[in-house]
């Protein structure tokens, strides 16, 4: 039986209330809030956001990056990544990123499987195959 698409949007929709109540979401959330919520943690993220924006820049103006820049970013990135509230929301982010890949390979498989094998053509006459 043919499916409309308002049972497919009806069925995304109680997909979406079902992902907003698992748990990786609330961690992701309470993650986000966390870090937005640290001084030292927003301003480590908007210290890297602002460098790698200015080293970017100068790249597209064709100057080179410097040993003493790329050391800087080095020592930048090292802190943002053992900040222990940005590797929760790190983390944080991967469970929920991995459960958005998992539904979609999901929903994704019986569409692969229908084209990998279309159907027959049949033709009038023929012996059976």
């Amino acid at each position: 039986m043919p499916v409309d698409t308002q049972q497919i949007l009806q069925a995304a929709e109680n997909l979406g209330q079902m992902l907003k109540e698992h748990p990786s979401v609330d961690r992701f959330k309470a993650a986000q809030k966390a870090v937005a919520e640290d001084p030292e943690a927003t301003r480590l993220l908007g210290e890297f956001d602002r460098h790698i924006e200015s080293l970017a820049r100068q790249e597209q103006q064709g100057r080179p990056i410097t040993d003493a820049q790329r050391l800087s970013l080095e020592s930048l990135q090292s802190k943002v990544a053992s900040h222990i509230k940005i590797k929760n929301l790190n983390l944080a982010q991967m469970e929920f990123v991995d459960l958005l890949r998992k539904v979609s390979q999901t929903y994704q498989r019986p569409l692969a499987d229908s084209a990998a094998s279309p159907p027959r053509p049949k033709v009038v006459g023929a012996p059976p195959a």
